[in-house]
């Protein structure tokens, strides 16, 4: 069991950039596949699912992107600081979120994923983009 804390998160005009980072302690970091999800405000209501914005392989050489962010985002991790970053380029106020990490299981083929059922969210890092 992976628990996480992510920071990072601010205010920052649209077309900016920001870099959220995720620290996690537990066993084994460095044989999960992480994932970064976000939550818009408006979704922010109990049962609301939070939308998958990247993942990164074990080893940090697969990665994959929810379509609205490719291009913007760039995920990588670091097994040595059991941490995993989202550097975030060309902010747009639709980017705006409460940001989090956990780890994910591959649900099949790289691209599928699925949450472990033993892992909890951390508190999030919030973002706001203005326009």
């Amino acid at each position: 069991q992976l628990q996480v804390v992510e920071s990072g998160g601010g205010l920052v005009q649209a077309g900016g950039s920001l870099r959220l980072s995720c620290v996690a302690s537990g066993r084994g970091f460095d044989s999960y596949a992480m994932g970064w999800f976000r939550q818009a405000p408006f979704r922010q209501a109990p049962g609301k699912e939070r939308e998958f914005v990247a993942a990164i392989n074990w080893s940090g050489r697969s990665t994959y992107y929810a379509d609205s962010v490719k291009g913007r985002f760039t995920i990588s991790r670091d097994n040595a600081k059991n941490s995993v970053a989202l550097q975030m380029n060309s902010l747009k106020p639709e980017d705006t979120a409460v940001y989090y990490c956990r780890s994910v299981s591959v649900e099949g083929t790289w691209g599928h994923f699925g949450l472990y059922d033993y892992d909890t969210w951390g508190q999030g890092t919030s973002v706001t983009v203005s326009s």
